[in-house]
């Protein structure tokens, strides 16, 4: 198999460069991450009628990984529920050595081929869920086994990888195979292949959340009301909606706590 996440930048003496010319490059590259992200659209469709599915029959989405891939499906999880209104059951993100690695690497734990199944078990995964393994290489053992004991049990796989052909590919039943080309920094795939995934990730979550009905319009109606500014946002969503005035749409969500529940029992 051809890495081609670990192949040698397209650009040298990077440390002779000026600021300015580091920007330009690197932005360069990235402007080829979206091109790449749409030769995959189909497999991602795929995705995500099947999470569809599955979550309107009780199922959960994990999303599995390690290093700067585990932390980018914590992320996407972590916002679901913010965003919007799920319950944090739903999407869960999981990473090999656990919480503390969000911040600090934890030595060998993507190689350990037992954790990820130990980790995903912890939740009692079953066949109603989907889990997606997130890795840039496609080659983290740690993923691999669990992603493989998954197919044993039955449960639907797929991956976010970002070279063809990969160990992890083989254990998916849905490859998503995002190929961004070598890494500005040789192998540092923080950069354009963190890039891809963090796309397809906004792609799996806002796809999947608005089609069970967590969108109206283009409004984020069941978002939790956690800071002063979504209070803001989401009284001018009401004023809008029922055409109120701002301490009237306030009230109403301050009494029912939702943009839905308040428009759904307004009475004027």
């Amino acid at each position: 198999m051809k890495k081609t996440t670990e192949s040698d930048s397209n650009y040298d003496g990077l440390d002779k460069m000026s600021v300015s010319e580091l920007l330009l490059n690197i932005n360069k590259e990235d402007k080829t991450v979206a091109h790449s992200v749409e030769n995959q659209l189909p497999k991602i469709e795929k995705l995500i009628e099947v999470i569809i599915s599955k979550m309107k029959i009780g199922g959960r989405l994990f999303y599995i990984g390690a290093g700067t891939s585990g932390r980018l499906g914590i992320v996407d999880a972590s916002e679901c529920p913010p965003t919007f209104g799920v319950d944090y059951g739903l999407v869960i993100g999981l990473m090999a050595g656990g919480d503390k690695a969000i911040r600090k690497a934890v030595e060998f734990a993507e190689d350990d081929i037992v954790l990820g199944w130990k980790d995903l078990s912890e939740h009692n995964i079953n066949t109603n869920d989907v889990v997606v393994g997130i890795a840039a290489s496609g080659t983290t053992p740690y993923i691999i086994a669990a992603l493989k004991k998954c197919q044993e049990q039955r449960i639907t796989t797929a991956c976010i990888v970002c070279n063809q052909g990969s160990p992890v590919s083989e254990v998916s039943d849905i490859a998503i195979e995002i190929v961004v080309g070598p890494e500005f920094v040789t192998g540092s795939t923080r950069m354009k292949s963190g890039t891809a995934q963090k796309l397809v990730l906004n792609m799996i979550s806002t796809s999947a959340m608005i089609k069970l009905g967590k969108v109206k319009g283009n409004k984020m109606v069941d978002m939790q009301l956690s800071n002063n500014k979504l209070v803001d946002r989401g009284t001018k969503m009401i004023m809008k909606e029922i055409a109120i005035d701002y301490e009237t749409a306030n009230a109403l969500l301050t009494e029912f706590g939702s943009v839905r529940n308040a428009v759904n029992n307004y009475n004027g």
